[in-house]
C-alpha cells in the first residue's frame, strides 16, 4: 500500500507548526535553529574512516522537497566526518549524482516524481553500486520498510526522528552496518522470513554447520547488534568478531548481515515452535 508523502522534518522546532495535509514548509529561522542544534561535535569514538580518501563520508541527498532538502544538507554538513556532495530533486538526478560523484552513502526520499525512491534503489541494485543508501521517509508502512530492505537499503530513517538519528544511520550503513531501529528491524525481518520461508527450509542445515560461538555471534547480528556490542557481549575482541563473522558467510551462503539475520530468525522461529 502506498503511503502518503510526510514532508515532516528531522528536526524539533521551539514552536509546533500547525498541522496540515499540505507539504509542510520549513522556513529560514527553523533551518537556522535545526543548524544550530547539531553544532559539529567530536568524531564518535573507534570511528572507521570513509573509503573515498578524504576521511569524510560522502553523501548524496535526494528529496523533492528544497527547502527540506536544503536543510538535510546544511544538518549533514555540520559534522565534522561528513560532506554533502550533492543534492538531488528526484530520482533520476540522483542516480545521475550516484555515477558522478561515487559517495559513500545516498540519503533517499522513497516518494518523488518520475523516478522514486523505490526505482532508486532497483537500479542501484542492478548495477551492483556500492553506495550505501539510508531511506529517510514519513511512511508508516510495513510493506514500504520490507520493500526499501529487499531493494538493497541499508538503513532506514523516519521524518519525525531527530538528526542524531540520520547522523548514526550514515555513519553505520558507511561501516558497513544496517542502520534500522529494534521494532523496525524485527518488522522487517519478521515479514521477510515469513516471505522466504520455503528458501530457508532448503537452508535448514546451514546453521548446523557453525560452532556454538558462531551461532551466538549470528543470533546477536539477528538482534540488530554491531560488532563492538557483540564483541563486548561475548567478552571477545571486534578483530575476533569479525573474523567469526566471515567464517559464518562462507559456511551459511549468507552474502551480508541482513541474510544471516533472516537465516538466524527463521533458525529460532523453529526452535521456538
Amino acid at each position: 500500500m502506498s503511503a502518503k508523502k510526510n514532508t515532516d522534518t528531522l528536526v524539533e522546532t521551539k514552536a509546533e507548526a500547525p498541522k496540515s495535509d499540505a507539504k509542510s514548509e520549513l522556513n529560514n529561522s527553523e533551518l537556522k535553529d535545526a543548524t544550530a542544534e547539531a553544532t559539529p561535535g567530536p568524531l564518535p569514538e573507534g570511528e572507521i574512516p570513509a573509503t573515498n580518501g578524504s576521511g569524510k563520508i560522502h553523501i548524496v541527498v535526494a528529496d523533492d522537497h528544497a527547502v527540506l532538502r536544503e536543510s538535510l544538507s546544511a544538518l549533514l554538513g555540520t559534522q565534522p566526518d561528513i560532506e554533502v556532495v550533492g543534492a538531488a530533486s528526484d530520482g533520476a538526478q540522483a542516480l545521475e549524482l550516484v555515477q558522478a560523484k561515487h559517495p559513500d552513502v545516498l540519503v533517499l526520499d522513497l516518494f518523488m516524481p518520475g523516478s522514486d525512491g523505490f526505482e532508486v534503489l532497483r537500479t542501484l541494485d542492478k548495477a551492483g553500486s556500492r553506495v550505501a543508501t539510508v531511506v529517510l521517509t514519513g511512511s508508516e508502512s510495513e510493506t514500504d520498510y520490507t520493500n526499501v530492505v529487499r531493494l538493497g537499503g541499508r538503513g532506514l530513517v523516519l521524518k519525525s526522528d531527530g538528526p542524531e538519528k540520520l547522523f548514526a544511520a550514515v555513519r553505520a550503513v558507511a561501516q558497513g552496518e544496517l542502520a534500522f531501529s529494534d521494532d523496525m528491524a524485527q518488522r522487517v525481518l519478521s515479514t521477510m522470513a515469513a516471505d522466504t520461508r520455503s528458501f530457508m527450509q532448503a537452508q535448514a542445515s546451514s546453521l548446523d554447520r557453525l560452532s556454538e560461538r558462531e551461532r551466538q555471534i549470528a543470533f546477536c547480528v539477528a538482534r540488530g547488534k554491531k560488532n563492538k556490542d557483540i564483541s563486548a557481549q561475548l567478552n571477545i575482541s571486534e578483530n575476533t568478531v569479525k573474523r567469526h563473522l566471515q567464517s559464518i558467510f562462507n559456511k551459511t551462503g549468507a552474502r551480508d548481515r541482513l541474510e544471516l539475520a533472516v537465516l538466524a530468525l527463521n533458525e529460532a522461529s523453529k526452535q521456538a515452535a
